[in-house]
């Protein structure tokens, strides 16, 4: 099953980078299960045209090396790109140190929200000089809720595990051989030390893919999953755009 799955992915990805003259792919490589697999298989669609690139922002150094690591596993061409000095830069400029309160959780997820924004810009600078597709790591567990930036890890030109739930991605890791310790890390966006993303939705994601396959989950994880998807559900549609007619 997940055999064919992956032939399937890899020639979907070589299809929509050819139709879109491009050349190859860029990928931001976290260090997590799905940017390696995603990298996996676009390494399979073009041998020598995929680029992982790891952009470590205050991340830690597990990250950092679990990223390598992907990348000596795939054997594909990887760039560390540190953007600590970027961000502290963007920090500077928008924060009021008179009126911005540092303990205001709103304020903190914000500027957390820079991390994967700053990653965006990157990716698309890398994809543009060498005429390659962003190829997003979102799954579909993810989309369903929202559970991403918003033009942060949320922009790219195409999404090939998009419509994989995380049980599904993690089935798809093996197939593909990627290292255990990789499959077995604790999925974590990397936003703030400790941060990971089942704490930060409080739920697991094996709730959340029973819940989108059909099944039931307690009223506690439910009203969870629901309160996100519709939080979020500005993310995942176009822009509103108002039908009214020129007279």
């Amino acid at each position: 099953m997940y055999k064919e799955l992956s032939k399937k992915l890899e020639i979907w990805i070589y299809n929509k980078v050819r139709k879109a003259g491009a050349r190859g792919c860029v990928v931001g490589i976290s260090g997590g299960v799905d940017s390696a697999v995603v990298a996996a298989l676009c390494k399979r669609a073009f041998p020598e045209t995929t680029l992982g690139i790891h952009m470590p922002c205050y991340s830690s150094v597990q990250d950092q090396q679990d990223a390598q690591l992907i990348a000596n596993t795939l054997n594909i061409k990887f760039k560390v790109v540190p953007l600590e000095k970027a961000f502290d830069q963007m920090k500077e400029l928008l924060v009021d140190k008179d009126n911005d309160n540092p303990d205001n959780p709103v304020s903190n997820l914000a500027l957390s929200n820079i991390k994967p924004r700053l990653r965006m810009i990157t990716l698309y600078y890398h994809a543009q000089i060498n005429r390659y597709l962003v190829v997003g790591t979102g799954n579909k567990s993810e989309l369903e809720i929202g559970y991403f930036t918003k033009y942060g890890d949320g922009g790219c030109d195409i999404l090939p595990i998009g419509n994989l739930l995380k049980t599904h991605v993690w089935e798809l890791a093996k197939e593909l051989k990627i290292p255990e310790v990789i499959i077995n890390k604790a999925p974590s966006a990397g936003l703030w030390p400790g941060q990971t993303d089942e704490g930060e939705m409080g739920f697991t994601y094996k709730d959340l893919d029973n819940v989108l396959s059909g099944g039931k989950a307690s009223t506690e994880v439910t009203y969870a999953i629901n309160r996100l998807r519709n939080i979020n559900s500005h993310k995942t549609k176009i822009p509103a755009i108002p039908r009214i007619k020129l007279k």
